[in-house]
């Protein structure tokens, strides 16, 4: 959980953050407890008004951003019955396919903007319906994370553009669709209203005023999904602007002027009217880097960077779907391989394949914005992962492209915190966002790699298609 405090004059005067847990209880799983968010916000703000030195009658208005489409089973008090489901949950691969033979030939891409995949929310509902019935018997609502969070603070029961869209149950105009409710074959609760990032939705309750320390009254505003509100907070408001975020998933937007449409990526709405973001998100990117930390006895990322940087490109051949993948597969049932070990591997071998892994992950993007015609200019790189100088370099090389690194982007959270200012009037350009931005270093790609990474690259989608029975077998005897 990250807060920021934006002053429209000045910029950002504090940012406060506190770590949330992952729970992983079975493979494939991703969940975590909406209560331990709204915890973290109850501790950060108070620090963010110490940090500023103003009182909460200084805030003139919040709002939220979060991940999407995670999916909240809520009572009729807006209560969570369990954990949350997060975006990258891989459990419902049965589902998927029961829900997408009762569809049969219904052109979702075009009603929705996706396909049914992994993200959907509709198998999800179902796994809980068959897994779980006592909970969806009781659910009375679903909300993404950050819709719940800001009804949590007081905001009207609603659902976000963003959360429709990608969660399948919408149309691209923001109408329920019932066929794929239908095609669940159980009883659903009645979906939400669909609201606008910058719409004013209500006001900080008392309760949540006294638990917070925010001023009862104070007008909250629609955010909307991490990735949208970081790419817009990344300066991502004209046509081909692009930005590739190395966090816990791996994410990549693109911004056009119209509805782009394609099978394998999801399609999200620029908070600026009349804009569209097309983009993917691979199931994991910094997610790996953790696990590998993990089997390597905690070893710093800067050592394990040290290690592959003396390490020869493309040494080993990785594939990243360690937990299955989304786009531009849309497969749960992938999984991790590592093909080319031999005695004398090393750890600095073993951690550049991943590294390289990843960046032929987002290769595959930039290939499908390529065929849909989609003419990619400048390209940003953000997140916890583009601290890494090897990997930006990394990056550079696989996509032969220029990457423009953003010195301290805060995230999702300065973008919500623009929306914030632009749904209560301080702020009335949305061009806002680009003038406090600060770029850091270009990595130009290195020719004498890029042929090297053309040639593994090739390899990497060969080793795919190879390997992806047996990882289905793998996956589904697990």
């Amino acid at each position: 959980m990250k807060a920021v405090l934006l002053d429209p004059r000045s910029g950002i005067v504090a940012s406060r953050s506190q770590d949330v847990a992952l729970h992983c209880d079975y493979p494939g799983w991703a969940e975590a407890n909406p209560l331990d968010w709204f915890a973290a916000v109850c501790a950060l703000v108070p620090q963010l008004l110490r940090a500023a030195g103003v009182a909460n009658s200084a805030i003139r208005g919040v709002a939220v951003a979060g991940m999407v489409p995670a999916v909240l089973a809520l009572d009729e008090n807006g209560r969570p019955l369990r954990r949350a489901i997060l975006q990258n949950d891989a459990r419902a691969t049965q589902e998927i396919r029961d829900v997408r033979e009762a569809l049969g030939g219904l052109d979702l891409l075009r009603l929705t903007g996706s396909v049914l995949s992994q993200q959907s929310v509709a198998p999800t509902a179902l796994w809980l319906a068959r897994h779980e019935p006592d909970v969806w018997s009781a659910t009375s609502s679903l909300q993404g994370s950050y819709d719940w969070l800001a009804r949590t603070l007081g905001a009207e029961a609603h659902v976000e553009q963003n959360w429709a869209l990608e969660s399948g149950l919408y149309n691209i105009d923001m109408s329920p669709l019932s066929a794929v409710i239908e095609a669940t074959g159980i009883a659903w609760p009645e979906l939400l209203d669909v609201k606008v990032s910058g719409a004013r939705v209500g006001e900080v309750s008392q309760s949540a005023a006294q638990a917070t320390g925010l001023r009862a009254g104070t007008p909250l505003i629609v955010g909307g999904a991490d990735h949208v509100l970081s790419a817009f907070g990344a300066g991502l408001v004209e046509q081909g602007d692009c930005l590739v975020k190395l966090g816990g998933a791996g994410d990549i937007l693109a911004v056009t002027d119209h509805v782009f449409l394609d099978e394998r990526l999801y399609l999200d709405s620029h908070p600026m009217p009349g804009k569209w973001l097309p983009n993917g998100c691979m199931a994991t990117s910094g997610s790996l880097l953790r696990w590998e930390q993990s089997i390597f006895n905690a070893v710093p990322l800067s050592e394990l960077d040290d290690a592959a940087a003396a390490s020869s490109p493309g040494a080993l051949l990785a594939l990243p779907y360690f937990l299955g993948e989304k786009t531009p597969l849309h497969d749960p049932d992938l999984r991790g391989v590592m093909i080319g070990l031999h005695l004398g591997t090393t750890r600095g071998d073993i951690h550049r394949s991943f590294l390289e892994a990843i960046a032929y992950g987002f290769r595959t993007h930039f290939d499908v914005f390529a065929q849909s015609g989609l003419t990619i200019g400048r390209t940003r790189i953000t997140n916890g992962g583009s601290k890494s100088r090897l990997w930006r370099e990394i990056l550079a090389d696989v996509l032969n492209r220029d990457l423009i690194s953003i010195i301290d982007h805060p995230g999702a959270s300065y973008g919500a915190a623009v929306l914030a200012g632009i749904g209560t009037g301080l702020i009335s350009d949305w061009s806002y966002v680009t003038a406090g931005l600060e770029e850091g270093e270009i990595i130009s790609p290195n020719q004498e790699n890029v042929a090297l990474y053309d040639e593994r690259y090739q390899e990497f989608l060969e080793l795919t298609e190879a390997t992806r029975s047996i990882s289905h077998l793998l996956a589904r005897s697990s």
